[in-house]
């Protein structure tokens, strides 16, 4: 990455320096690397861990407070759209004054919100409480990216994400089966008083072990005008609006699957809530392997943007194969076909998700913050309107999870090959270069 306002370098070119040590902070948290590793992995794992240990509830939580699968689905969508808005607020914030203040500002309301979730009284009460944990826990997601993009550029950038993408997915493995085993000794609202105890020490973490890594002269001095400046020149980049689109729609595609899979798999299939948790930490073990086979493998050998393509087609195949399925043109098919499906469906985002952020972010030097926050808000929003959409249908067929599943991939496919444009990347990027430049500096 070149200095401000200048070129951007190609990700794929593995001759890339890996970390900006001239800064006090940056060499400390190279002496501490694993440490802040495993916080910004926490960090990152905020969302999985705040819906997927719920996701084994979610049939329970109908009963209990007299809501239907829909409303009781919205519960989803409140959280992820929270997410979304609060990464637009939060990113330009930690632009101007650093990532610790706002990060643990936003873990402790995150925390109270979650404590509030555990007490809510009725399902409106519910949504509202976690529309306030996505607002909240949304400083955890977009300063992680923030500060990663800190501390690392190009190839090391990429390679980061995708060890992001090991340490994180621990937490879709391990917070269903967690929810699961909570439901054998409690009800739903145990499972929110959990992610509150998680909560706190993950704030306690941040707060001893995790530095400023944002220097005072490369924070912005201006307020709201110069943040939405500073995005407009990210926007004014096709390739980077490009991938931020084929991320969320695969991120949409994702979210599909996890707010109708509890009912696919359980009301469906007729499966246990335990064996719902063990597909689904099935499915995160084949997204964190294929992770880092990309991360270990192809970053520096083969170019991204032909990952992210083979990444996307793979989507496209196993959602195909899902709806053909869920319509019967295989007749009645069982769980272990669908199950299977689902299992590549998630492996490929192993590819497509750290791909996309890696490609994006490498493109913006000057406002990290803004940059992510528009990443995370694009995906969590195009998330949030796939959650109502699987449940249209009612909770007896699954046809609606791969219909949305199959549009958003072939979304996603359009919006890279579309405005990336990978076959022209040099000549793409030097004019891209310049349009970030001139709404940054406008």
């Amino acid at each position: 990455m070149g200095e401000r306002g200048g070129p951007t370098q190609d990700v794929s070119q593995p001759a890339i320096s890996n970390v900006r040590a001239e800064q006090p902070p940056i060499r400390s948290l190279r002496a501490t690397g694993l440490l802040v590793t495993f916080i910004l992995g926490g960090l990152t794992a905020t969302p999985p861990l705040a819906m997927d240990m719920y996701l084994p509830a979610l049939p329970e939580v109908t009963g209990s407070l007299h809501a239907p699968a829909a409303t009781v689905q919205l519960t989803l969508t409140a959280c992820l759209a929270g997410m979304a808005f609060g990464q637009l607020v939060v990113g330009p914030m930690s632009d101007r004054w650093g990532r610790r203040r706002p990060l643990l500002s936003g873990l402790a309301l995150y925390v109270m919100a979650t404590l509030l979730c555990a007490l809510a009284p009725t399902v409106e009460f519910l949504v509202a409480f976690r529309l306030a944990q996505g607002l909240a826990g949304a400083a955890a997601i977009v300063i992680a990216r923030a500060v990663v993009r800190d501390l690392y550029d190009g190839v090391a950038m990429a390679r980061f994400f995708s060890t992001l993408m090991l340490i994180s997915g621990v937490a879709p493995i391990v917070a269903p089966l967690i929810g699961g085993q909570i439901l054998r000794v409690t009800d739903w609202r145990g499972v929110f008083v959990v992610l509150t105890v998680v909560g706190v020490l993950l704030a306690c973490l941040v707060w001893r072990r995790l530095p400023e890594t944002l220097a005072p002269q490369d924070r912005h001095s201006g307020g709201v005008g110069e943040a939405l400046r500073a995005m407009r020149g990210l926007l004014a980049d096709s390739r980077f609006a490009g991938y931020t689109l084929a991320g969320g729609f695969a991120f949409a595609a994702l979210f599909a699957y996890i707010a109708a899979s509890p009912f696919v798999i359980q009301e469906i299939y007729g499966a246990s809530p335990q064996t719902f948790s063990l597909l689904f930490g099935l499915n995160s073990v084949g997204l964190v392997a294929v992770g880092q086979i990309n991360g270990k493998v192809l970053v520096g050998r083969v170019s991204l943007d032909r990952v992210l393509a083979v990444g996307l087609s793979v989507v496209i195949l196993a959602a195909t194969a899902l709806l053909l399925m869920s319509v019967g043109v295989f007749g009645e098919v069982g769980l272990v076909p669908v199950a299977a499906a689902l299992f590549v469906l998630m492996s490929a985002m192993g590819v497509t998700l750290p791909n996309t952020q890696a490609l994006a972010l490498q493109r913006t030097k000057h406002a990290a913050g803004s940059a992510s926050a528009l990443l995370g808000t694009t995906s969590f929003l195009i998330g949030a309107v796939a959650s109502p959409l699987v449940g249209v249908a009612g909770e007896d067929t699954a046809v609606p999870m791969a219909v949305v599943q199959l549009a958003a991939a072939l979304v996603a496919l359009g919006c890279f090959m579309g405005m990336c444009r990978p076959w022209n990347r040099r000549a793409d990027g030097r004019a891209a270069g310049s349009a970030v430049a001139e709404g940054a500096d406008s």
